[in-house]
């Protein structure tokens, strides 16, 4: 049987994105040894701390 986490992530969320941003994506995983799940946690950690400073245009959009 599997290793117990004690935070178990269970949600799948799954975007297209360009070859471009691929590209992009697999650049940072190569500098950081990371893989694209914790890139993308840190990203939404990163823009939920800094949402505040985004402009407001963009926000209602």
């Amino acid at each position: 049987m599997g290793k117990m986490r004690e935070n178990p992530r269970y949600n799948v969320i799954s975007m297209r994105i360009s070859d471009e941003e691929r590209d992009h994506l697999e650049n940072i995983m190569e500098k950081t040894q990371l893989s694209i799940s914790d890139i993308m946690r840190e990203a939404m950690e990163f823009f939920a701390a800094n949402y505040d400073q985004i402009d407001p245009q963009r926000k209602a959009a």
